[in-house]
């Protein structure tokens, strides 16, 4: 079997047998497996409770060819990071032709690596935070020259902040380089936004109110995602309606630009003027208790069981086909 891409095969569901049989991928390998673990367990048990025929799937502990023997006719990816957000994972569904949710090869593998996000996104005008790619120790005293101090250190991929560091002296800059080749072969220096930090959901091509991100932090780390309690998230945004509109056109221009589809996430830092200047987007974004997608979905008026089910929807633009036919 093979899956044929169909953007009109999307549609709303009526009936939970519509789905089939369903696994939620959830855990894996990667720095965010426990994230993923928290994540999956929400949406696997929200789906329960619509009465859709599903059940978990942790691929760090199973084959995936056994999504097959269990005759799963559609998976929720609830995994984050690479090897479930990166492409690889929705290359081996379309090879053993089972439909997945959210975005495809393409679109994963792109907004997974965030320089080529930044790069497409730069090209059709979409304005992103400037930047230093970190080639060679030379490059760190061209990005501190050139960026100014404070800056941050990334990794060219990975998600809930993992190997990005604040830097905040010269002599630091070459520990964060390190930390970031940690977990990835690529890093980038990224200037600091002296502005608020929002995200905008898409579900669906729709984009959802936008929320504004405040934390006592230094940034907005992985304990401030998941672990604090004193993180504060304002939706609506209180963003005037003309700016939440020119948001929401970034948002959705950036997603369409690296090929996402179903459903995503673009985060933004305001700089001091007000212009926003995209961050990153995350294909498979977080869905536990302090997640952002789940937040503006409620300030639109969908519940998380409802959310998680238009997730599943857009798995149906991805249909088995025999091959040949």
């Amino acid at each position: 079997m093979r899956l044929q891409y169909d953007p009109g095969g999307m549609h709303r569901a009526h009936a939970a047998a519509e789905f089939g049989r369903v696994a939620v991928l959830y855990g894996g390998s990667s720095a965010e497996r426990e994230v993923s673990l928290i994540s999956g367990k929400a949406v696997l048990l929200a789906l329960q409770r619509r009465a859709i025929d599903a059940r978990g799937f942790d691929p760090a502990e199973r084959p995936l060819g056994e999504l097959l023997e269990l005759h799963i006719d559609r998976v929720w990816i609830a995994l984050h990071g690479p090897g479930g957000e990166d492409g690889t994972l929705q290359g081996a569904l379309e090879f053993l032709g089972v439909p997945y949710s959210g975005s495809g090869v393409m679109g994963s593998a792109i907004a997974m690596d965030k320089l080529r996000t930044k790069w497409l996104c730069q090209a059709v005008g979409v304005p992103t935070s400037p930047f230093v790619v970190l080639r060679t120790p030379q490059d760190l005293q061209i990005a501190a020259e050139k960026l100014g101090l404070p800056l941050f250190v990334k990794p060219g991929s990975q998600g809930s902040s993992v190997g990005m560091t604040r830097v905040e002296r010269a002599g630091d800059l070459r520990a964060a380089w390190e930390e970031a080749l940690r977990v990835d072969t690529v890093a980038f220096a990224e200037a600091l936004i002296p502005g608020a930090e929002y995200t905008v959901a898409v579900l669906q091509g729709q984009a959802l109110p936008s929320i504004r991100i405040e934390t006592p932090r230094t940034f907005y780390d992985y304990e401030a995602k998941y672990l604090r309690t004193d993180t504060r998230y304002i939706c609506p945004s209180g963003l005037s309606t003309q700016a939440e509109e020119h948001l929401d056109r970034l948002a959705l221009a950036a997603c369409d630009t690296c090929g996402i589809e179903g459903w995503g996430r673009a985060d933004f830092m305001m700089d001091k003027t007000g212009r926003p200047l995209l961050l990153e987007i995350n294909t498979v974004p977080g869905m536990t208790d302090h997640s952002l997608v789940p937040m503006a979905a409620r300030a639109a008026g969908i519940d998380f069981e409802e959310l998680v089910w238009r997730v599943l929807e857009t798995s149906f633009v991805r249909a088995p086909h025999a091959r040949g036919s």
